[in-house]
């Protein structure tokens, strides 16, 4: 009797630079798919908010998973037979699941302004009550419904929940969870522009791509009695869920970009071996004998996966542990050969050693004077204090306040290339009330540790926006923590 493939996907959104928590979740994908015996791994781009995606977000999402070596048998770059594979190019789909819905009666048309939502949230707030649709919409006539749309009044569709008992299902990771139905919102499944919220999409195109595992990080068990409720709907059977604890720092708190360093690219730049963030990794899914050697390949790995090995609270993103693991890798286990593969290939990733020599070129007398030059785009760390910003025509705080707001814009930019940034720096004299030049002066030395260095703009987009902003926020605390340090009490007396 031949056995079902295995087949699972990851849906990540282009909206800014991968996640390690992405690799965490492609990797179960991967070991649920080898522990069955075989099967396909799907890559899929939600892409429907339009504000936020763009496409150098998505080739960073392609070239991010081939450095670690995770491969898909269908995605927008190979095709494959359940395609398209991004999320606007399948809002035909959508509109016809939806028809459907509404035809039988399971969602209904809203006309609810966001002002009205906004009061009617405000007021459950101050009444103590969880922020949930009130169902202002709900009983409107088809008549109503049809003259409005008629008009042109902007509309979403809405689904209809139940509002007694409870929904229970079981989850590979956490076991058999219990959410009350009144606790479940009237999802929005259809926003205003015609393209699908998430919770529509990813059950429709589950359903249609043959997922049989989903898997997915536990903020979104609260919306898994939506999506049972859309399986039921349809008629359809809802595949097995894994919901992943959330990746927290040793402190417990949530990894975070605005604290922690998450992307995949900070990682490639720094050096980081796809092989040790793996084993990092996978860590938290596989129970090691006492004594037993902790450095594995992928392929330990994927043998050794164990969901019950999870911990509920969450796998620790220790950087400590992962330097570790990575220092075991570049020592112990690449051959020379390998080692030296890796170092070519991090030193030229982008192009960067080869763009470094020649920005270099302009400044120096003699090759002796490059590493003087270049070695910046390369470093770990400058070792700054606030002061190495002394001397600048900006105050500390004109400094603070310069970094802070080109932090903000470099976190918006989806075009980071020369041009792009230089645009949004002369874009801040207005703002800060000062001139290039002095905005510019800091930079410097955030970006390349010296107050003279390679042309900044052109450094800034040599060594990526995940370095850029690393480096930037790392300056930016020098101000943050002098500050904080100023205004300390004295001690009180004994």
């Amino acid at each position: 009797m031949s056995q079902t493939p295995v087949r699972t996907r990851i849906a990540p959104s282009p909206t800014g630079e991968p996640h390690v928590g992405l690799a965490y979740t492609a990797m179960v994908n991967m070991a649920l798919i080898h522990q069955g015996g075989g099967g396909q791994f799907i890559l899929r781009i939600e892409d429907t908010d339009q504000t936020r995606s763009n496409a150098a977000s998505e080739q960073s999402i392609y070239d991010c998973m081939r450095w670690l070596g995770i491969t898909f048998d269908e995605s927008p770059e190979v095709g494959g037979p359940h395609g398209p594979y991004r999320q606007t190019e399948r809002r035909e789909i959508y509109a016809k699941y939806a028809a459907e819905l509404e035809e039988k009666g399971h969602a209904f048309t809203c006309f609810c302004t966001p002002e009205r939502l906004d009061t009617m949230r405000l007021l459950q707030k101050k009444q103590g009550k969880k922020p949930m649709y009130d169902g202002h919409c709900l009983n409107l006539s088809k008549e109503d419904v049809a003259k409005r749309k008629a008009a042109g009044e902007p509309h979403v569709l809405r689904m209809k929940m139940p509002t007694e008992g409870d929904c229970t299902f079981t989850d590979g990771i956490y076991g058999q969870i219990s959410i009350p139905w009144a606790d479940v919102d009237m999802q929005v499944i259809m926003k205003a522009d015609g393209l699908p919220t998430y919770h529509l999409a990813v059950v429709v195109d589950d359903h249609l791509m043959g997922i049989t595992h989903i898997v997915r990080g536990e903020e979104w068990i609260p919306s898994t009695p939506k999506h049972i409720k859309l399986y039921e709907y349809f008629g359809w059977e809802m595949p097995p869920t894994y919901h992943l604890p959330v990746l927290r720092n040793p402190d417990r708190t949530k990894l975070s970009k605005r604290k922690n360093h998450t992307s995949l690219r900070w990682f490639q730049g720094q050096g980081y071996l796809p092989q040790a963030i793996i084993n990092f990794l996978g860590q938290s899914f596989v129970r090691f004998a006492e004594g037993e050697e902790e450095v594995m390949p992928f392929t330990d790995f994927l043998t050794k996966f164990d969901a019950a090995v999870v911990s509920k609270a969450g796998a620790v993103f220790d950087l400590g542990k992962l330097d570790w693991f990575n220092g075991r890798w570049l020592r112990e286990k690449l051959s020379d050969e390998e080692y030296l593969a890796h170092v070519t290939a991090w030193a030229n990733e982008g192009d960067k050693l080869k763009q470094a020599l020649l920005l270099a070129r302009s400044r120096i007398v003699k090759l002796a004077e490059l590493p003087t030059w270049v070695g910046p785009v390369f470093q770990d760390d400058f070792h700054l204090t606030a002061e190495s910003f002394a001397g600048l025509k900006s105050t500390p705080e004109q400094t603070a306040a310069i970094l802070a707001a080109v932090l903000e814009r470099v976190e918006k930019m989806p075009d980071f290339t020369p041009s792009a940034i230089w645009d949004e720096l002369k874009a801040l004299e207005g703002p800060l009330g000062l001139k290039a030049r002095v905005i510019t002066a800091p930079l410097f030395i955030a970006i390349g540790g010296k107050a003279q260095g390679l042309p900044l703009t052109d450094s800034m987009a040599l060594i990526g926006k995940s370095l850029t902003r690393a480096r930037l926020k790392a300056a930016l605390a020098l101000f943050q923590q002098t500050t904080a340090e100023d205004v300390q009490p004295a001690e009180e007396p004994c």
